[in-house]
């Protein structure tokens, strides 16, 4: 679903870092010990606060990693806003396996629908403005491509997936190189294209305009630097606000005139939201239990 990751190993590694090495219900000592092998159950993951949905489908992977009968129907699409309260999909099948894949399926879902949430409420601070969210690299080690597919939901728009995809000219490269021609030039001459270059002073524009930056990323300017600076580009070049926005600050930013505004804190710092899975009443009767 989700181009350059491999959704079945991951869920393999993450069902197996919960059970000791292993992708089998064997690993849930509690569950082994409590449930009768044949009992089975139902049961809802519910939305305990206000949400944007990302992720479901690769929750329904980790219960049927462990059950390959289960059942697993999402009640909302992707990208969809849940109220508190509502019931985001329902899940049946063997209870040991569903039980034992509850904590790593609900883990993801809940992050990746904190990063959409935040998105959204982002996306949102600055409809109307014209500029256009983007995410950073600013993301967890090894989950890069869900963060960004879940960017993707709240209605964001993904920046460069890592170093490879696209030059971006940032500070330290320019000092390395001594000064902004320098690099610009070395990247051409590389044979590299779209190129992005990090300014923080408003006198580095025309410097790097004139060496040939495709897109200029306005480092930490507050509003009216912006405001300055966007005037100065006068549209020959697309402009990135970036650094330091928040989502009280966004809408400020945006409104300057600039074509992206980037945020590192919709995947970096997004809060889990919460989602619990109620097993439906009478899903479990005595006789399933595995207790004499």
């Amino acid at each position: 679903m989700i181009k350059g990751f491999d959704a079945q190993a991951f869920v393999a590694a993450t069902l197996a870092e919960d059970l000791g090495g292993r992708v089998s219900t064997a690993g849930d000592v509690t569950g082994a010990a409590c449930l009768a092998e044949e009992a089975r159950l139902e049961a809802a993951l519910v939305a305990r606060e206000p949400l944007v949905v990302a992720g479901l489908w690769l929750a329904g992977l980790f219960f049927r990693a462990l059950d390959p009968e289960a059942r697993f129907a999402p009640a909302l699409a992707e990208g969809d806003e849940a109220p508190a309260g509502a019931v985001l999909a329902r899940v049946s099948g063997r209870a040991r396996a569903l039980l034992a894949a509850e904590r790593s399926a609900l883990n993801t879902l809940q992050h990746l629908s904190g990063i959409a949430t935040l998105t959204r409420r982002h996306v949102e601070a600055i409809a109307g403005t014209g500029a256009i969210l983007l995410d950073t690299r600013k993301t967890l080690p090894g989950l890069r491509h869900l963060e960004k597919w879940a960017v993707r939901m709240g209605g964001g728009m993904n920046h460069r997936m890592g170093l490879f995809d696209r030059p971006m000219v940032k500070d330290n490269h320019i000092a390395a190189a001594g000064g902004i021609a320098g690099a610009v030039a070395a990247c051409r001459a590389a044979g590299l294209s779209d190129i992005i270059v990090e300014v923080d002073r408003l006198d580095q524009i025309e410097e790097a305009l004139s060496a040939g930056a495709d897109w200029l990323l306005l480092d930490n300017m507050d509003p009216a630097q912006l405001r300055a600076a966007v005037a100065r580009v006068a549209g020959r070049v697309p402009t990135e606000a970036s650094g330091g926005v928040t989502l009280e600050t966004i809408r400020a930013v945006a409104e300057t005139g600039v074509t992206y505004v980037s945020v590192g804190r919709i995947t970096q710092s997004a809060p889990a939201v919460d989602i619990g899975m109620d097993i439906a009443p009478a899903a479990l009767g005595p006789s399933d239990s595995g207790v004499a």
